[in-house]
């Protein structure tokens, strides 16, 4: 087969083809020792993704947590539990890498990796467990067993338990204290109630606080110098100095108060009144109720965002979470969860890591251009192994001059196919190429290196 070009007449199109190649391995060679500098200069991070702040949610019948992201206030993911598991109580560690979760049917506490959102482990507690708290140090893990009468001591590194206290009857709420080394512990018992105090030292009970009737849940100020106590039948809560282990004030609050969370700065209180489907807002200091925030059905359990701008309130019989404004005490928005959600926990979460594998790409050599074909990048969670999909791959030479960009599908993969300048074919073909993931606010950035080889 023979073609006309300015070649001149009838030139072999083997002949023409081999004397284009020719050129661009001239061209090669003339840029080795300025490209061997090169090599392996590709960039090794992109710009670190924002972290998030989610909340994690138990689904009591559902059997499931609900996992809210904040800046958009829609459930991220589902993490499902075992059969018959109940989840109730949820807490999240300080550093924001897990999550636990109790299960009251099971008697068992669920480990969650927050940055892949996977259960990790499960750990056989007490006789039906319901509240859960972390440490600030990180050590420890503590819950209460409200059919035993007891806390289980968990230590977070092993993920085993190493010591069950006993306390008063039914204990519900717990918190530790800021420093660790004390925790308060209520018991929801008929009647008048008390809170037990626990040396985390010694693993013993050093004193019992009388407070209202049915204490359910606990809550303490930044500082620990304040500990705040929903009465279940007693419409009330009970604030406590801490230094002296008695209360300062009660104040009244709605019908059946069970949860509670203290804002970031210590000044005010959030508790869900189950009864009267409503939210009281607490000034600490003055010991008050100054606002009333009508909620959804049942609310059971709140928390706050790390700004304290927003708490978020569970609806047991609703299956939603409210959204409620704190500056103008209104709620804002309504997030559908689970079936019968309780408990609630949120935390600055930093983005997944990623892991991106890079094919192999040809140069090819035409009649008037050079085209690299078939750059492809695959990405993945790098915890659970799942394709990443609907994100865009940025390919560059690996000096950083950007080729193409392509977005993955839904098995992880993205693929580019660009005409490119002689030296920039020329410097794909012995340097190869980069692949890079930017990240997100769910996921971390990654990088990968692809060869190039030459074809026809």
């Amino acid at each position: 087969m023979t073609i006309n070009h300015k070649d001149g007449p009838d030139v072999p199109l083997a002949r023409l083809l081999r004397a284009r190649v020719g050129v661009v391995m001239a061209a090669l060679m003339a840029v080795v020792a300025a490209a061997a500098g090169l090599v392996g200069a590709a960039a090794t991070s992109a710009a670190a993704a924002s972290q998030q702040v989610l909340a994690y949610v138990a689904n009591y019948d559902s059997g499931d947590i609900s996992v809210i992201d904040t800046a958009t206030n829609t459930v991220a993911t589902t993490i499902p539990g075992a059969v018959g598991a109940s989840p109730y109580g949820v807490s999240v560690a300080v550093d924001g890498t897990r999550a636990y979760a109790t299960n009251t049917q099971a008697g068992t506490l669920t480990v969650i990796d927050t940055l892949s959102n996977t259960v990790t482990a499960t750990i056989a507690v007490g006789a039906q467990p319901y509240s859960v708290a972390v440490a600030p140090d990180g050590g420890h893990v503590y819950v209460t067993n409200f059919a035993d009468g007891t806390v289980s001591v968990i230590d977070a590194a092993t993920l085993t338990v190493t010591a069950t206290i006993n306390v008063g009857s039914n204990p519900d709420g717990i918190a530790v204290a800021p420093d660790s080394g004390r925790l308060y512990v209520a018991n929801n018992v008929a009647g008048p109630g008390t809170v037990s105090v626990v040396d985390t030292g010694t693993n013993a009970v050093t004193g019992t606080i009388p407070v209202g009737v049915s204490p359910a849940k606990v809550a303490l100020t930044p500082d620990g110098a304040t500990l705040l106590v929903t009465n279940l039948f007693g419409n009330t809560v009970s604030i406590i100095n801490t230094a002296t282990s008695t209360v300062s004030t009660t104040v009244g609050v709605g019908d059946t108060p069970y949860g509670v969370a203290v804002s970031p700065d210590g000044t005010r209180a959030y508790v869900p009144n189950r009864g009267s489907n409503s939210l009281s807002v607490l000034n600490i200091a003055a010991g008050t109720q100054v606002a009333v925030v009508p909620v959804g059905s049942t609310p059971q359990d709140v928390a706050l965002t790390p700004d304290g701008t927003r708490a978020y309130v569970t609806n047991l019989n609703d299956g939603t979470v409210s959204v409620v404004d704190t500056a103008s005490a209104t709620v804002t928005g309504t997030v559908p969860v689970g079936t019968r959600p309780v408990g609630i926990a949120i935390a600055v979460v930093g983005p997944a890591p990623t892991k991106l594998t890079a094919g192999p790409a040809t140069l090819t050599v035409g009649l008037l251009s050079l085209t690299m074909k078939h750059m492809s990048a695959t990405l993945t969670d790098a915890a659970t192994g799942q394709p990443v999909a609907h994100q865009q791959i940025v390919f560059s030479t690996v000096a950083g001059r950007r080729l193409c960009v392509a977005t993955t599908s839904t098995n992880g993969t993205a693929t580019c196919t660009t005409s490119v300048p002689l030296l920039v074919g020329v410097n794909t073909l012995l340097l190869g190429y980069t692949a890079s993931f930017p990240g997100t606010v769910r996921y971390q950035p990654s990088v990968a290196h692809g060869s190039t080889s030459l074809g026809l």
